[in-house]
């Protein structure tokens, strides 16, 4: 069996701009919600089908250091809470393939953001949740 280590060197881009060498871990969620289809005469719960289709209810959360230089994290952030924008995960920075796939999260909405999360002594991070938009995956 193959294993894979993923992340250790991911491509991590919100809205345009890379963040890998700020994300400390990120995890996408692909859900659609779920239709019931239970009717009169039905001995259990159904739930959708080939006919039936919902709405896709995507994530994507994403842990980062804080830096407030140029084109880093809070330069990139601070303006997209509130609006949609658009993210993309790879396992790994290398070509898009079936063995490294990549994750656009497009019309995903950011609610929040912490602009200061700090203690003495460590390191700033801030945790975020895009939420909605549709999610598609490539493998070419």
């Amino acid at each position: 069996m193959a294993t894979t280590v993923y992340l250790s060197n991911p491509n991590v881009t919100i809205n345009s701009v890379s963040l890998q060498d700020q994300c400390t871990s990120a995890v996408v969620n692909y859900v659609y919600e779920q239709l019931e289809t239970t009717a009169f005469g039905d001995t259990a719960r159904k739930f959708g089908g080939s006919a039936v289709t919902s709405l896709q209810n995507n994530t994507i959360e994403i842990e980062l250091y804080q830096s407030y230089a140029a084109s880093e994290t809070e330069a990139t952030i601070f303006g997209l809470v509130g609006i949609v924008t658009t993210i993309v995960l790879k396992p790994s920075s290398a070509a898009v393939s079936a063995t490294n796939p990549s994750y656009t999260l497009t019309g995903a909405y950011l609610e929040s953001h912490t602009p200061i999360n700090a203690s003495l002594g460590e390191l700033s991070t801030i945790t975020l949740t895009f939420a909605g938009g549709a999610l598609t995956k490539a493998v070419a």
